[in-house]
């Protein structure tokens, strides 16, 4: 997609401090950190949300987690929140698929 941020982010045309980047997707750090330990993996290929995510594209999903797994363990992070907002209503701001990683202080229930 021409005008997506994270599309953006992924071609190199803004940059970001990037925490891991393999041929499936790339993790860097939040612009407006919510804890002190905040960044986000995005898949590489355009998936808008959650919502979107079918039987074809499912895999791209689960290899993010595979990096936030192996991101948090080279980090030293072992208690984290992994969270997705679907839709402006719940919080997405970017329409492009991407999982926050939260840590570094204790995290309230319920969120927002």
């Amino acid at each position: 997609m021409s005008d997506c941020l994270f599309c953006k982010i992924v071609k190199g045309e803004i940059p970001s401090k990037k925490v891991y980047e393999d041929d499936q997707c790339l993790a860097f750090y939040d612009i407006d950190p919510q804890a002190p330990v905040h960044f986000l993996v995005i898949p590489k290929t355009h998936i808008a949300s959650c919502g979107a995510i079918t039987a074809d594209n499912s895999a791209i999903a689960a290899h993010c987690f595979e990096v936030i797994a192996k991101v948090t363990k080279e980090l030293g992070v072992t208690d984290f929140r992994v969270v997705s907002n679907c839709g402006e209503q719940a919080g997405q701001s970017v329409p492009h698929l991407h999982f926050h990683v939260l840590a570094g202080r204790d995290m309230t229930w319920p969120p927002g």
